[in-house]
């Protein structure tokens, strides 16, 4: 991480200054109510923005769905293109966070920091820095883009990230707001910046000739949306193969010019459903749109027929490409059969996917929650698995997800972290979806096989579980867990006194801070 508040070089040109009349509102820091900062947000920026979001990530009931801080996933889709700079603004210990795990997760790139206090957040100092820090970054030679992310403090105080110049140097700066109380999960913040991207680069493209791809598809291209095991692409691009198409970039993108190419298509097939602002975009450039995804037989079936309708291909074609790839995708099905009870969550959006293939492999899911929103990109899966009696539950909390774990007691729960946990503590087999199932592949031939053996591997393992339960019995949980002379007592009247103290004492400092 880069600090990028040291003193700018002298200049001709004045500042440029901000008035800023009324202040805008802090919000009450960044841990205050998440209605406080989005009213704050209005005040200072309006009510498009959030609006938009809104409008593009709805809640459901509740709008506390699993998930990491949502800047992470911007964060990482700029973090993973070639030639791009990322600059972030936010309290110093969300930063801290994001690059940790950003790092964590296999960044090898350096993150500009434009660090503020309350001085510079509401005399407009704050955006000034960024511009000077955006200036002196823009080099060509290095760089074809700047991202600079606002995370909630400055997007509730309303530091203009709009008011950055499109382009310097012929460096493209891309500026977006990614708060936590505007956009519900990570994976939906991945869409804020490849929308923001595919909208930049859409308007190049009208304006005059583009960079060309580096490889060009000598037949029509199909554009895949979302991010996939890297696998996944080769499979499809073989699926497509014989209805005389092929497999085009995989947005978001690892570098800029693959977004000219993306738009460039016959088709967009929305792996994950969920890239609203991706999918407006290439709406607007006349590029049509297919759910789903080719996963097991009659995933691969309806989604070959889709694709081959949006591109205009024969019948005769399509059903070639079904008779080359079906029977080798069942008969990998058949050989890899998977036997339980498994309920399957996570924050990724390719639950209902995993869901898919792993009943027909022969498991028993009743029960799939995803912390992201149902859209119409998504219906054929919801609808596929509604009728074979799953129980799909868009923008599920923790807490809805671990009751399904108590409802139906599987032989394996495939989920979070905390649901990984809770599982495991009753004696249950578990896998953390992100790492053990999301980082295999799932189309295709390829992905009829792909879950078996660590699914029926985690499944044997319930004799283990069993056993080291029965060893431990009796040596206490919660406040008498652990070897004790004389076992602790609960004092539940003392918890509750202290709760009630917090939490006035947070309602105070909130209401100072607001």
């Amino acid at each position: 991480m880069t600090r990028l508040d040291a003193p700018a070089p002298p200049a001709a040109r004045q500042a440029d200054r901000i008035a800023l009349d009324p202040p805008p509102a802090s919000g009450g820091g960044c841990h205050a109510d998440a209605g406080v900062l989005r009213a704050a947000t209005d005040q200072a920026q309006g009510s498009a923005l959030l609006e938009r979001y809104a409008a593009d990530y709805p809640v459901g009931p509740h709008d506390q769905p699993q998930s990491m801080c949502p800047a992470f996933g911007s964060l990482r889709v700029g973090l993973r293109m070639r030639r791009t700079a990322t600059v972030l603004s936010g309290s110093a210990c969300c930063v801290y966070g994001l690059t940790f795990t950003s790092h964590f997760y296999g960044a090898r790139r350096t993150v500009g920091y434009v660090p503020f206090n309350s001085e510079t957040l509401v005399t407009g100092k704050l955006f000034e820095d960024i511009k000077d820090a955006v200036e002196g970054l823009a080099d060509p030679a290095l760089y074809d883009a700047i991202v600079v992310t606002n995370l909630c403090v400055p997007t509730a105080s309303g530091v203009p990230l709009r008011l950055l110049k499109k382009q310097i140097n012929g460096v493209r700066i891309i500026g977006i707001d990614v708060p936590g109380f505007g956009i519900p999960t990570h994976a939906e913040a991945k869409d804020v910046l490849a929308g923001a991207m595919l909208a930049y680069a859409r308007a190049e493209a009208e304006q005059g000739p583009v960079a060309a791809p580096r490889v060009k598809p000598d037949r029509p291209t199909v554009t895949l949306l979302g991010e996939m095991f890297p696998a996944d692409p080769v499979g499809i691009g073989m699926m497509l193969e014989p209805l005389g198409l092929a497999a085009g970039p995989v947005v978001p993108t690892r570098e800029w010019r693959e977004l000219y190419a993306a738009l460039d298509c016959a088709a967009v097939a929305a792996i994950h459903p969920f890239y609203t602002a991706s999918m407006r975009e290439f709406s607007a450039a006349g590029r049509g749109i297919v759910g789903s995804a080719p996963v097991g037989v009659e995933g691969t079936a309806s989604w070959l027929d889709a694709i081959g309708a949006a591109c205009g291909v024969a019948q005769d074609r399509i059903d070639a490409a079904k008779n080359r790839f079906l029977p080798a995708i069942g008969g990998a099905l058949a050989a890899n059969p998977i036997k339980g009870r498994i309920t399957v969550t996570g924050y990724e959006g390719s639950e209902l996917l995993v869901a898919r293939l792993l009943i027909e492999s022969g498991a028993d899911v009743p029960y799939v929650g995803t912390a992201c929103p149902a859209t119409a990109a998504g219906e054929a899966d919801r609808a596929w698995l509604e009728a074979r009696g799953v129980r799909v539950n868009y923008r599920a909390s923790l807490e809805q997800d671990i009751a399904a774990v108590e409802e139906f007691g599987p032989d394996l729960a495939i989920g979070t972290t905390p649901v990984v946990q809770h599982a495991k503590q009753r004696a249950i087999p578990a896998l953390y979806f992100t790492n053990l199932i999301s980082a295999r592949p799932l189309m295709g031939v390829a992905g009829a096989g792909s879950l078996a053996q660590v699914v029926n591997a985690a499944m044997a393992n319930k004799p283990r579980f069993d056993r080291m339960r029965a060893f431990f019995d009796g040596v206490g949980s919660g406040p008498g867990a652990g070897v004790w002379e004389d076992t602790p007592q609960d004092r539940p009247q003392f918890k509750k006194k202290y709760a009630a103290l917090n939490e006035a004492a947070r309602k105070a400092a909130e209401a100072v801070g607001s």
